[in-house]
């Protein structure tokens, strides 16, 4: 067990998953092993999170524009997402972890949807951690959402133009009630966003690693939350204290 003291860690990280495909291709396999890999660095990961007391834990899982890869991939994709669900269903109600799903998740196969809608209402009295997946998500197609929802209120006149605001915007984003990442991991050492979170993210730490994604486990996170915690985070004026970890040894313990 990890003791560590939750003002150390933030409390919501968010992880772009990247790399399956490249960490397969240099040991000569399919990309599906690589994808294999990844789902059991899923694994690892949210186990720690748990762990050292992260409340929330966003994983970039299945991307809107991932569904123009082959459809091949795409079918071997939703299989292992239905494989995860079943094989982490009892691991997600031992220990107090709560799934939940953003994206048009309407646009997943009825087989792959249908697994997922179980397991979130299986997992939703837990209240240790809250797991969410992003699936067919895009961060510009969840703005467009939310605003094709805000345009049906003006209709109804049930709102007027100059009743929006940033959190009515918030109010209809598909994370609705989840705070904004404090941390945002990307692995593979690409410098993109990627379209993942794009409102969420405005004074989000970032963490790039060159560590592919099947390789990312204990040990690499911990650094991240390591980095991050020697941080000062600044919301666009004067220092956040509440934000801010001294360096201490208590992480060292634990890498």
């Amino acid at each position: 067990m990890i003791l560590i003291d939750p003002k150390r860690i933030p409390r919501h990280v968010a992880i772009i998953m990247d790399g399956n495909g490249r960490w397969a291709k240099k040991r000569g396999l399919n990309r599906i092993k690589g994808h294999q890999k990844g789902a059991d660095a899923v694994k690892e990961i949210v186990q720690t999170s748990n762990e050292i007391g992260v409340s929330w834990l966003t994983l970039y899982a299945f991307s809107e524009e991932n569904w123009k890869r082959p459809k091949t991939e795409v079918k071997l994709l939703m299989n292992l997402l239905k494989k995860y669900l079943k094989r982490e269903l009892k691991e997600m109600l031992d220990n107090g972890i709560r799934l939940q799903a953003i994206g048009r998740i309407e646009k997943l196969p009825a087989g792959t949807r249908e697994i997922l809608l179980d397991s979130i209402e299986k997992t939703a009295s837990n209240n240790k951690m809250v797991l969410t997946l992003a699936l067919s998500y895009g961060g510009k197609q969840e703005i467009v959402d939310a605003v094709k929802k805000i345009g049906k209120q003006i209709e109804k006149g049930e709102i007027t133009s100059n009743d929006i605001s940033e959190k009515t915007i918030t109010r209809y984003l598909y994370d609705a009630g989840m705070p904004e990442p404090d941390l945002l991991i990307r692995t593979s050492g690409e410098y993109r966003i990627s379209n993942f979170l794009l409102w969420q993210i405005a004074y989000t730490e970032i963490y790039i690693t060159p560590i592919l994604w099947p390789d990312f486990n204990r040990k690499e996170y911990l650094q991240a939350i390591e980095d991050y915690r020697k941080r000062e985070r600044r919301f666009g004026g004067t220092l956040e204290t509440d934000q801010y970890f001294d360096p201490g040894e208590r992480m060292k313990k634990c890498i």
